[in-house]
């Protein structure tokens, strides 16, 4: 069992920056494809970014392409979502999740979920 925690949310004017956080429990972390996802009010919950167990393959969804940037430290059992150039579209609840698939995973197929953390962006 993997529990996730995410952690680094807020408000921040259009522009501005963000880093989010995902801590997780289990030893097996560093074996796992991990991934963000974010769900906007009345829409439906969509793939952001992925990383590969090593870190050395990651994918992301266009709109976020250049200003977002995921990473991991299997050391300290966390996955990153470095957020850039925010805009107000980009306002959501952001949830990382983890799979034992050895790839990148672009859709929803991950066996652990975090309990989200919301992005505000104001313009």
């Amino acid at each position: 069992q993997v529990q996730l925690v995410e952690s680094g949310g807020g408000l921040v004017q259009a522009g501005g920056s963000l880093r989010l956080s995902c801590a997780a429990s289990g030893r097996t972390f560093s074996s796992y494809t991990m991934g963000w996802f974010r769900q906007a009010p009345g829409k439906d919950r969509d793939f952001v970014a992925s990383i590969s167990w090593r870190g050395d393959s990651t994918y992301y969804v266009d709109s976020v392409k250049g200003r977002f940037t995921i990473s991991r430290d299997n050391a300290k059992n966390t996955v990153y979502l470095q957020m850039n150039s925010l805009k107000p579209e980009d306002t959501a609840v952001y949830y990382c999740a983890g799979t034992n698939i050895p790839r990148v995973v672009t859709t929803a197929e991950y066996d652990y979920w975090g309990q989200g953390t919301q992005v505000t962006v104001s313009s």
